[in-house]
C-alpha cells in the first residue's frame, strides 16, 4: 500500500458499505495510514469483526431503511464535530431483466446508491461547513456508469447519477475548500461476504486488458489519494480504476500473435 501515513495521521473517515470487498480494502489502507474510522454496513457479524481487527467505531445501518439512515446519520453526528473524510462507498447491485425488475427492487437500489449517499454528503457538507473544515468525499461509483450490461440498468443508472451527484456536489461545495471525487474500482473476484463463482472470475478476468483482477492496493490507493493534499487540485471528476475495462472493446491477444522480441505480455 502507499504510505499516506503523514497525509491521514488521526484523519476522521467514514466508509459506508464496509463490509464488502472494497469498503474492507479502503478500511484497511486508512486504518494503515492512521487514520480515526468510523464504518457503517447492514451486516452486523462482518461489520462487526472488521472493526474489532481495525480497531474503529462501527455502527450498522441499512441504508435502505429510513431508520437504518438515520441511525447512520446520527453515527456520524455524534462521533466528530465533523468528518475530514466520507467515503460513500455502500451499493447494492441486481443483474435482473428489465421485465421481471419491479418497483419495490428498482427503490431499494436507489435507494442505497443514489439517496444514502445524497443524504450523508448533505450532512457531512453541513457538519464540515460549520467546523470550517475542507473536507473530502469520494463516492465509489463503477464502470456500468459508462458502460452498462445487460440486465444491470437500474444499477447503472444509479451509479450514472453517482458521478453526476459527484460533479453537481464538487461545483456547490468548491468556495468552502472540500472536494468531491469519484473512483470507478474495477472487477474484484469477490470475498467471503460476497462470493463469486470460478467461471464468472476467469470470464470477466479475461475482459480486461491489464490481465488481472482488481486487488487490495488499486481502488484503495485512489481514494487514499484523492482524501489527501496530493489531490488538493482535483475535485468534480471520476478516476476508473479497472486496467483498463472501461476503455473499449477489448478481446486477448492469442500468444501466438505476440512477436517475438516485442514488449508484448504473454498471458
Amino acid at each position: 500500500m502507499l504510505d499516506y501515513r503523514g497525509e491521514h495521521e488521526g484523519t476522521r473517515v467514514v466508509v459506508t458499505g464496509a463490509a464488502g470487498v472494497f469498503g474492507t480494502w479502503i478500511a484497511e489502507a486508512f486504518a494503515a495510514a492512521g487514520a480515526d474510522l468510523l464504518l457503517t454496513d447492514a451486516r452486523p457479524g462482518p461489520l462487526a469483526a472488521l472493526a474489532d481487527r481495525l480497531g474503529a467505531r462501527h455502527v450498522v445501518a441499512d441504508l435502505a431503511d429510513p431508520d437504518g439512515l438515520r441511525a447512520a446519520g446520527a453515527a456520524l453526528a455524534d462521533t466528530w464535530t465533523s468528518p475530514d473524510v466520507l467515503v460513500n462507498n455502500a451499493g447494492l447491485y441486481s443483474r435482473t431483466p428489465i421485465a421481471e425488475t419491479g418497483p419495490e427492487q428498482v427503490r431499494r437500489i436507489l435507494d442505497v446508491n443514489v439517496t444514502a449517499l445524497f443524504e450523508l454528503s448533505r450532512q457531512a457538507i453541513a457538519s464540515m461547513v460549520s467546523a470550517g473544515v475542507a473536507g473530502r468525499i469520494v463516492n465509489i461509483s463503477s464502470g456500468a456508469a459508462v458502460r452498462p450490461g445487460a440486465g444491470g440498468s437500474v444499477y447503472a443508472a444509479s451509479k450514472a447519477a453517482v458521478e453526476s451527484l459527484t460533479r453537481g456536489m464538487a461545483l456547490e461545495v468548491a468556495r468552502y475548500g472540500i472536494r468531491v471525487n469519484s473512483v470507478q474500482p474495477g472487477f474484484a473476484p469477490g470475498s467471503e461476504v460476497n462470493p463469486l463463482s470460478g467461471d464468472h472470475i476467469a470470464g470477466m478476468r479475461a475482459r480486461i486488458p491489464l490481465g488481472r483482477t482488481s486487488g487490495p492496493r488499486d481502488a484503495a490507493a485512489a481514494v487514499l489519494w484523492l482524501a489527501s493534499d496530493e489531490a488538493s487540485f482535483v475535485t468534480g471528476t471520476t478516476l476508473a480504476v479497472d486496467g483498463g475495462r472501461t476503455a473499449g472493446d477489448y478481446t486477448p491477444p492469442r500468444a501466438d500473435d505476440i512477436p517475438a522480441g516485442t514488449n508484448g505480455v504473454r498471458r
